[in-house]
């Protein structure tokens, strides 16, 4: 009598271990390996993976207006951000440059036009953002970086 149980059991825990496997493995639904964290750029897939987020500048001059701080920005907005500047001085951070591409899970802050009152307006379609004490001049809508201003570069003098 518990031979024919014993058996079921076997059959079933068998079926239910080929089953839980066919869903494990790639191929079975979602997107395939690797790409979702191409997806979540605004890159095709090959150039996301070539260039790893970034423009080649040849294409970032293309895409952003020719412009640059004038140089006396980096003591005015240094004045408002000091005290979250000194909390990044020797801290590790990203590298921003003109026509790089920020990624979308960098939160960039808004720069309050009172802060930047007598100083030049951003370009056209441009905005001023502040991001772990870089303040950037940028493109909301593509996230391309026109220039930029390392506020904690100006506390060891680069």
């Amino acid at each position: 009598m518990y031979a024919p149980l014993k058996s079921l059991r076997v059959a079933l825990l068998f079926a239910a271990v080929a089953t839980a496997t066919a869903y494990a493995q790639p191929g079975h639904g979602g997107l395939p390996p690797g790409q979702a964290k191409k997806m979540d750029r605004d890159l095709p897939p090959g150039q996301a993976k070539k260039m790893d987020g970034n423009i080649p500048p040849g294409q970032a001059k293309k895409m952003g207006p020719d412009w640059r701080f004038r140089g006396d920005e980096r003591e005015h907005f240094r004045g408002y951000y000091d005290n979250d500047v000194r909390r990044w001085k020797g801290r590790r951070r990203p590298s921003f440059y003109s026509g790089y591409v920020v990624p979308r899970t960098y939160v960039i802050q808004t720069v309050p036009p009172a802060y930047y009152s007598g100083l030049q307006a951003p370009p056209p379609g441009y905005r001023y953002g502040y991001y772990e004490g870089y303040v950037v001049a940028y493109n909301p809508t593509t996230r391309v970086i026109a220039d930029v201003v390392d506020l904690v570069g100006a506390l060891s003098g680069r």
